[in-house]
């Protein structure tokens, strides 16, 4: 007795239904190395047209999070997304190596007493050991990149460049040397950053003080043009949450257009705004009558009494002052404010600042000598309340600048600092075709693509209000500031850039280390008695801004401007910007032609990740446990224009995604595995109908996933991709095409024709998964080519056959489609009342209109496949209420081989329990297929 089902094309494959990722993905990375793969693909795309994505450099401090990861994959899609494309992507990873957290993780472990060059020492060896663990770490997270010969902003070359871009920066005018207040880290002893510094929440005293008003009758009798009481006590108030800045006012400050009213009260005569008055006095206990009003421009110069020193200052006035709260009336201290240092500079109020670099008051100062500035807001409050010129004091919860290392409070002090200055203009550019740092990084953000567009607004918002950049630091491991300054004038020496260069060519050979080893006198000779060398650091955003003129132009393979800059949300004032800033200072223009932002990764509910919420997932977890590919598909299915939310749940439906998506691609090759390309494929235009459909709908999908690749929308991809397995081919044409696969002369021209479209799919469908799960698409690949020598990153986007009906095709069977689904429901309905079984076990009428009539007799007997039943009865109906779709439990047998219950099962002898169908595709010519 002849067993039928071992007559069946039943094929399998080696490419095995689970992927073991976590152990399978790391002998891949192991052949990718040894074949060199990334250099294959550079000599493969040698010639094409450019695309260049530059790396953000991560810093290197600590193991990658889980943000990192997201970053790198995103990075890593789009590379290979252009490669894939046409485009000769190089990428070339990057770390940032010096500064503080660098500093303070030798601190920790050895002690602040070091000596200077110790510390840089152990810095450096600390920073290549972090290199080194991030790197293999992003390397088993399958991207591909010159590992062998990343950027550090550490290596000597790099280092000396720095030095040089500090110089073009020099060179073009945007340097200078100011006394101005500048966010400080007392943890740190440094100046910081504006993009080291985050918000949180502080709970501070604010206070309402009175500043007495000297010879108040005869001068606001002028002033408001009222007769003043004689012999009573004058406030000005002012409200500030900053007690401890007290000590350092030089003046009050009021808006010149602001109406602002002389009221009385139980305590004397208050000045306040009259927008404001009643709010003040309900705050004061005090109820009071407005003797009159004036203008803020009125009461300038009045002069006014220090509420603790015995010093005058005055009322000036500022348009940065405001009425959301407070007083109207501004307590102004330039060395801790930057509206005040500004408004001060036009008024000549000194701005050197009573705190040290510790956050202690410096011996001399009245009142507060030698303590912290925290402990200096109890004694200037107690002053206050003995003096009786407190008027309220509350504790306020407000949004207060941080620390982003040590998460403290920072203080704002003016000190000798580096700037780069937003308002200067290129000394090198004629006056009339010149603009404003400022200026020329407006022009540039306008220039800008944005992925996501909101980007724009958020970075030119940014570049349109902020401050000048101090970048330098008091720091030990960091790019030095090279400059020589005269000891009396501390004026720059008149031979700076000439100096800078020779500072830069020691450096290339030996490390910022050669210019603390230097002596003056090597360079300057007899000069050197007469000026010193500055100690002072770059800021760390300089040294990443500048990678753009460091790295990118060093570099033959790459282009300026670059294409792409990727980073978190966060860059918009950390890299984007310094590189936006150093672009334009050094070339006029910004170094990237476009932007894309990603968002923050939270948990499942949508918290901030922390170790002590408990809610931290780490990317080595996943890896080790469901593979990188898994961590791969979840950043990619994630919008990153928001933010990305990750937790175990969310891990199991991406894994059950990367399920399915296996087995279509398992599907794919088993179905190949007797196919041979060279031998076995059917011209297009002898291919069924159905498979040149599939053909042509795919290379349409493919076009489609292509221009969303371009867009970077990868959740997009996914989606797709994901649907056009489940849906195209799973829940129609596979389901369809299985009876022609298995049961169909193997060699014929209707299987032929099935697998030459499954070839053309498959090879489509690895090439767009290869950017996301780029382990399983090598692993598909090997199977798909038997060339273990080759890899899919070697290849373009699938090209098909030509067809010129393909656009007829796609809307023919459109309609199929649609009316398929509506068979398929009846049959569904039919299932679940129990009247059949399978789909092949019921006959079906259709009683259609003439053109749906028209379209479905065109099918023939190949109609039956489309609907995946035994029998079609195919009626015309004019009336379209006589329109239906009636299922029946077919009354024939079953063919043991094809399962379809047919009428002619038993008509051949030697084969009793099969269909004449069967019998052909095993003994005969073969059954003949025209459409499906």
């Amino acid at each position: 007795m002849i067993d039928y089902k071992k007559t069946l094309n039943l094929l399998d494959t080696p490419f095995p239904m689970r992927g073991n990722l976590a152990s399978r993905e790391p002998s891949m990375l192991k052949a990718w190395q040894e074949k060199n793969l990334y250099q294959k693909i550079r000599t493969a795309c040698k010639g094409r047209p450019k695309f260049i994505l530059h790396d953000g450099p991560p810093y290197a401090n600590g193991d990658i999070h889980i943000g990192h990861a997201v970053n790198k994959i995103l990075k890593d899609i789009i590379v290979k997304s252009k490669t894939l494309s046409g485009f000769d992507a190089p990428y070339i990873p990057g770390w940032d190596c010096h500064g503080l957290p660098i500093e303070h993780q030798i601190e920790k472990k050895y002690g602040k007493h070091l000596p200077a060059d110790k510390v840089r020492e152990l810095c450096r060896a600390f920073a290549r050991e972090q290199v080194e663990r991030q790197k293999n770490d992003f390397i088993r997270l399958g991207v591909l990149g010159d590992w062998e010969h990343p950027y550090l902003t550490m290596n000597f070359k790099t280092e000396a460049d720095i030095i040089r871009a500090l110089g073009k920066i020099f060179q073009n005018g945007y340097l200078y040397q100011g006394q101005k207040p500048v966010n400080w880290c007392i943890d740190c002893g440094s100046a910081l950053a504006e993009a080291e510094v985050e918000y949180e929440d502080k709970t501070s005293p604010a206070i309402d003080v009175g500043f007495a008003i000297a010879s108040a009758h005869p001068l606001l009798s002028n002033v408001f043009g009222v007769s003043v009481p004689e012999n009573v006590q004058t406030y000005a108030i002012i409200w500030t949450t900053t007690p401890w800045t007290l000590p350092a006012n030089q003046a009050v400050c009021v808006h010149p257009e602001f109406d602002y009213a002389l009221v009385q009260t139980a305590r004397g005569l208050l000045i306040l705004a009259s927008e404001l008055k009643q709010i003040c006095l309900e705050r004061y206990n005090l109820t009071g009558e407005t003797l009159a009003t004036c203008k803020g421009q009125a009461l300038e110069h009045l002069p006014l009494q220090h509420p603790f020193e015995s010093r005058a200052v005055k009322i000036i006035c500022g348009r940065h002052v405001t009425l959301e709260a407070g007083t109207g009336l501004v307590h102004t201290a330039p060395a801790h404010g930057l509206d005040d240092y500004f408004i001060g500079q036009s008024y000549d109020l000194p701005s050197e600042s009573p705190v040290d670099g510790d956050g202690k008051f410096i011996a001399h100062i009245p009142l507060v000598g030698g303590l912290s500035v925290w402990k200096a807001n109890d004694v200037v409050i107690d002053t206050l309340k003995t003096n009786e010129h407190l008027f309220c004091l509350k504790k306020i919860d407000h949004s207060y600048p941080h620390c982003w290392r040590h998460k403290t409070p920072i203080i704002f002090r003016a000190t000798p600092q580096w700037f780069i200055g937003m308002n200067l203009h290129n000394a090198a550019v004629a006056a009339t075709q010149n603009q404003t740092l400022r200026e020329l990084a407006l022009q540039a953000v306008d220039t800008t693509t944005f992925y996501p567009t909101w980007g724009r607004a958020r970075l030119e918002a940014m570049i349109r209000n902020r401050p000048d950049w101090c970048v330098s630091r008091q720091r030990n491991w960091g790019v030095p500031m090279a400059f020589f300054v005269h000891k009396d004038t501390h004026a720059l020496h008149p031979r700076s850039l000439e100096l800078l260069e020779q500072v830069a060519q020691k450096v290339e050979l030996q490390g910022i280390e050669a210019w603390f080893a230097l002596e003056a006198s090597e360079l300057l000779g007899e000069e050197s008695k007469n000026y010193i060398k500055l100690t002072d650091t770059l800021d760390v955003w300089f040294d990443s801004g500048t990678t753009h003129d460091t790295v990118v132009k060093a570099d033959a393979q790459l282009t300026f401007p670059v294409d792409l800059y990727l980073e978190g949300s966060d860059q918009h004032r950390g890299w984007f910007q310094s590189s936006l800033l150093t672009g334009c200072g050094i070339d006029g223009q910004a170094p990237y032609k476009a932007l894309l932002t990603h968002g923050f990764v939270v948990d499942g509910n949508g918290h901030k990740m922390s170790k002590s919420k408990g809610n931290v997932i780490a990317p080595q977890k996943v890896i080790n446990t469901s593979g990188a590919d898994i961590l791969r598909l979840w950043v990619a299915s994630t919008d990153y224009s928001g933010e990305l939310s990750i937790s175990e749940e969310i891990l199991k439906r991406v894994i059950e995604s990367y399920r399915r998506i296996r087995n279509t691609l398992r599907f794919l090759l088993a179905n190949l595995m007797d196919f041979d390309p060279q031998t076995d494929t059917i011209d297009v235009t002898e291919c069924l109908e159905i498979d040149r459909y599939m053909l042509a709908l795919t290379e349409a999908f493919q076009q489609d996933l292509s221009q969303s690749y371009e867009r970077y929308e990868f959740h997009q991809v996914v989606y797709k991709l994901h649907n056009f397995c489940s849906e195209d081919l799973g829940g129609f044409y596979l389901d369809i095409l299985k009876d022609r696969l298995y049961t169909a002369t193997a060699t014929g021209l209707p299987r032929r024709s099935a697998q030459t479209a499954l070839y053309h799919i498959a090879h489509c469908l690895v090439r767009l998964f290869a950017p996301i799960l780029s382990f399983t698409s090598e692993e598909v690949w090997q199977h798909l080519t038997g060339d273990n020598n080759d890899s899919v990153l070697l290849h373009n986007w699938h090209i098909f056959p030509e067809q010129s009906d393909a656009k007829p095709l796609q809307q023919r069977w459109a309609k199929i489609r649609a009316l398929r689904s509506q068979v398929l429901k009846k049959l569904e309905d039919s299932r679940t009342q129990g009247e059949i079984g399978s789909s092949l076990a019921a006959m079906v009428e259709i009683r259609a209109g003439a053109e749906d009539f028209t379209l479905l007799s065109t099918l023939g007997h190949d109609l039956r496949f489309v609907l995946i039943v035994s029998a079609v009865n195919l009626i015309q109906v004019n009336d379209t209420q006589q329109e239906s779709v009636i299922v029946t439990s077919s009354t024939h047998t079953k063919c043991e081989r094809c399962w379809h219950y047919r009428q002619d099962v038993g008509h051949h002898t030697d084969h009793p329990t099969l269909c004449e169908r069967c019998v052909s595709n095993l003994y005969g010519d073969g059954e003949a297929r025209n459409y499906a």
